[in-house]
């Protein structure tokens, strides 16, 4: 009798765990985090009699939870990369939209300001006609300076960010330890699983993998490992590292991510190791985009500034002035040097680097520049220096400064180095940036900006055939070159019936069309140079100081003997407009990465670069959140809590367990029969 009455206890109390479990699944069914539970039951030990085997009954074993670590693991990759690709998206679409924008971008404000150029090539006597070519100069390089600026909020958006997500990290991680000792601390008790710990515990990891890529792996006392990067130690049972958000020892004005280690000393993460969250998302932006932003909109303002500048040196202003005039205002723009930062760990006493642009090159037609988008990193490792470009880690080296100089000679970089006296230490290493903060102090010559006068629109020399001439031969378009002199003018030239002569001692150079220059040596002023309609003469006399060098001209017509032409100082140029025209086109020449690209085919390329990024994020984006609802779905189907079937497994508790006591009710009068019976 007793026998009956136990199973039918067992029964009941199996009925009532599953009722209880049901019931807690059913209420935690909006639970973020909750993982379905069931009972797992077992049969008790059967007593053997002389008839067989007779069962015991039942007993719960244990109330587990519906957990697969592997679709888990597939959520936690999608979420991870989905929560990073949103971040760079949102950022990245800042910059895009700032960009892209026809009426705020500097498309518009570079051409308004050739425009303004052109208005002054067509009237360089007109005062107002400069003033508005300045007017919007300045307008130009404000939109430059508010388009840095604009930049510039972003990259301290991104530090702060980027601090309060090692915050928030460091806050999961403190958790995960703790709940971690409690986890062990309630299994070690009666062997079963602390499952609303395990679940708050997945749950923490969730939230954390959204800041930030981590990888978990379970040890042999139920506690969670959690690692980030290639292997860097967040979590070891209750051991918790914490990360700090520190400045950058190559750069200061930049938040980098390191470990605190048990002395408290920082170790600086690279930011490749950083993937994925929000945390792997702000640092993909700022390295992929903002960074190049910076990089690019200083390569474009200091380009401009040192094409033009160069040109505008070539040119006399509205007073008569020239290079090497007292007065004469040689750079239209004003632009920052390249930027040195020492590395933070630097030898005490190491020397100062310092970097400067290289003037513009000239290719006999228009300036352009070397300039590139990318930071350098010069090092030195005791006995030789190394400088890098962080782009595409192209490399120079040498024993020294000056024979890093030299490489970048054979390879121009837009830029050369120089560094104070004193002993470099081994592990030295600094920053170089040449075009980073390019746009930010790009400005218009004051002096320039306050007398449009001063605008070198006409050429320093000019031209004339003589009046008596009897050939229809003119000349005209004198320009001159890089270093030139106008010393020893008025030259006199003439056509002696076999080719021009009067040419100083040196040489003459002569192009025609887009054949390779022929170069003619002048060892007497009675030197013929051949006459070519059409053809450039450029004159490259000997000895600058009494004769002109650097000067080019072109004749064109039919010379008839004793044909005599003059070369002779622009002392009444307020009407030319020679050079202010050889200003204007260089917006269609190319005078940036090394002669390859105008302004605009660089701008075009930099916003079409950012446009595909933040495109290409969308499309990954959506691809990812696809990938995330289809894993969250599978896990769900496996750990989420279903109401229909949870209510069907409640009937299916209440019929056992009215069945259990049906079996206790049949016992109980069966033993009233028998009591009633004695």
């Amino acid at each position: 009798m007793g026998g009956l009455i136990s199973i039918a206890v067992t029964g009941i109390n199996a009925a009532q765990a599953g009722l209880l479990t049901t019931s807690n699944n059913i209420s935690n069914l909006s639970t973020a985090g909750y993982t379905r539970q069931r009972v797992v039951q077992a049969s008790n030990p059967t007593i053997m009699t002389g008839a067989g085997g007779i069962g015991q009954g039942t007993h719960v074993v244990t109330v587990e939870r519906m957990y697969s670590e592997a679709l888990t693991k597939q959520v936690l990759s999608a979420q991870t990369n989905v929560s990073s690709l949103d971040t760079y998206n949102a950022q990245i679409s800042q910059i895009d939209n700032m960009l892209a924008d026809k009426t705020s971008g500097l498309t518009p404000v570079v051409q308004e300001f050739f425009d303004a150029i052109q208005a002054v090539a067509t009237n360089p006597s007109s005062t107002s006609s400069r003033q508005s070519m300045i007017s919007a100069a300045d307008t130009m390089v404000t939109s430059f300076q508010s388009m840095y600026s604009r930049l510039d909020e972003m990259k301290d958006g991104v530090n702060s960010q980027i601090s309060s997500l090692v915050t928030s990290i460091n806050t999961y991680t403190q958790e995960i330890g703790d709940i971690n000792q409690r986890i062990i601390s309630a299994s070690s008790l009666n062997g079963q699983a602390p499952n609303d710990l395990l679940d708050k515990r997945d749950q923490l990891v969730s939230k954390l993998n959204e800041l930030v890529k981590v990888n978990v792996t379970t040890d042999t006392d139920g506690s969670y490992n959690v690692f980030v990067g290639s292997g860097q130690q967040l979590v070891v049972g209750s051991r918790v590292t914490q990360m700090a958000a520190v400045a950058s020892s190559a750069d200061p004005s930049r938040i980098v991510v390191g470990l605190v280690g048990a002395a408290g000393n920082v170790q600086e993460l690279p930011e490749s190791l950083i993937t994925g969250g929000e945390l792997g998302g702000f640092l993909s932006f700022r390295s992929q985009a903002l960074d190049t932003s910076f990089n690019q909109l200083g390569l474009m303002a200091s380009s401009m500034a040192l094409t033009f500048n160069a040109q505008n040196a070539l040119g006399q202003d509205m007073l008569g002035n020239i290079a090497g005039d007292t007065g004469f205002i040689a750079d239209f723009f004003k632009i920052s040097q390249p930027t040195v930062t020492s590395r933070s760990s630097n030898a005490v006493g190491s020397p100062t680097v310092s970097a400067s642009f290289d003037a513009a090159s000239y290719n006999g037609t228009n300036f352009y520049t070397d300039l590139t988008s990318s930071d350098y990193q010069l090092s030195y490792d005791g006995s030789n220096f190394s400088l890098k470009r962080l782009s595409d880690n192209t490399a120079w080296s040498g024993a020294s400064i000056a024979d890093i100089n030299t490489a970048l000679a054979a390879d121009p970089q837009g830029f050369s180095l120089s560094s104070t006296a004193g002993a470099f230490a081994a592990g030295d290493s600094y920053l170089i940036q040449p075009t980073h903060f390019g746009a930010r102090q790009f400005s218009v010559d004051s002096s320039v900006a306050a007398d449009p006068r001063l605008v070198a629109a006409a050429a320093p020399a000019r031209a004339s055939a003589a009046l008596t001439n009897t050939g229809s031969t003119t000349v005209g378009s004198v320009s001159v070159g890089p270093n030139y002199s106008t010393n020893g003018l008025p030259l006199a030239i003439s056509y002696d019936g076999t080719g021009l002569t009067g040419f100083p001692v040196g040489s003459v150079t002569v192009t025609v069309g887009g054949n390779p220059p022929v170069t003619y040596p002048i060892t007497a002023t009675t030197d013929t140079v051949t006459f070519t309609s059409g053809a450039t003469y450029t004159i490259n006399a000997t000895n600058t100081a009494a004769s002109p060098a650097g000067v080019s001209l072109v004749f064109s017509g039919v010379p008839a003997t004793g044909d005599a032409f003059t070369v002779a100082a622009n002392s009444s140029g307020v009407e030319d407009a020679s050079n202010i025209v050889r200003m204007g086109n260089l917006q269609t020449q190319n005078t940036m990465l090394g002669g390859s690209a105008t302004y605009q085919d660089n701008y075009a390329a930099f916003v079409n670069d950012i446009g595909n990024k933040t495109s290409a994020s969308e499309i990954s984006s959506s691809a990812q959140t696809t990938l995330l609802s289809q894993a969250t779905a599978a896990r769900e189907s496996v750990s989420g809590v279903n109401r229909d079937e949870e209510a069907a497994k409640l009937i299916e508790y209440q019929q056992a367990y009215q069945a259990s006591a049906k079996i206790l009710e049949i016992a109980s009068n069966i033993f009233d029969t028998l009591i009633s019976l004695g």
